[in-house]
């Protein structure tokens, strides 16, 4: 698996994400930023143009990828989709908004598999790096299950996508971030508590290559 999880937006080392990419493959990239769905019209599409933008910025072709369209449609849709991309970028926001997101959108299954099968690059930030954890409990002190309602009329799920044996958990030790504090105490439950967890800090990465063990940059 070939993974890069920020902390913050594309961190400082944005390069060694691109250094994932195979040399051959073209630059277009999935833009997914359904972690902010339960925001409004206008705070999404400002959310789809900032990461875009982020993308364009370092030579890629970014096209978004709304996985709301795929809601009770067959799964092999959503995996055809993801396929076509060299690299998926996820971006932050409601972890659990963005666990439900790709579970009505069967990318859930879709990327587990190709991420397995080596197909593509998964890379993001905060909740896009968050969800890959075995379990999200412990996240609700930061982001608020009640979001999934408001934006899809359902309940939370509390299960990540367990493509990590740990739970990310991003903005450690970063003053500027409004939300430091709160996940330096989530640190410090799962801590207490003995959960898996690796902390970063804005502007670090968490870099899976499918070569070694993990390594933050």
């Amino acid at each position: 698996m070939r993974m890069y999880l920020s902390s913050f937006r594309t961190g400082d080392q944005p390069a060694e994400m691109l250094a994932l990419l195979p040399r051959t493959a073209a630059t277009d990239v999935a833009v997914v930023v359904n972690a902010v769905d339960a925001l409004s019209d206008e705070e999404r599409r400002l959310a789809v143009e900032r990461e875009s933008e982020a993308m364009s910025g370092l030579g890629l072709r970014p096209v978004e990828v709304d996985l709301r369209t795929f809601f009770g449609r067959p799964s092999t849709e959503i995996a055809d989709a993801l396929s076509r991309f060299p690299l998926v970028w996820v971006r932050g926001g409601n972890v659990f908004v963005l666990r439900q997101a790709m579970a009505r959108s069967g990318a859930d299954r879709a990327l587990t598999d190709l991420l397995r099968q080596d197909v593509l690059v998964y890379a993001g930030y905060s909740a896009g790096a968050c969800v890959l954890a075995p379990d999200l409990h412990g996240l609700e002190q930061c982001d608020d299950p009640k979001e999934v309602r408001t934006a899809y009329g359902d309940d939370a799920r509390w299960d990540g996508l367990g493509l990590l044996d740990h739970v990310v958990v991003p903005h450690i030790d970063s003053p500027d971030h409004p939300e430091s504090e709160i996940l330096g105490a989530v640190a410090g439950r799962y801590r207490a508590e003995g959960t898996a967890h690796r902390t970063l800090r804005d502007g670090q990465a968490l870099v899976i290559d499918g070569h070694g063990d993990p390594r933050v940059c």
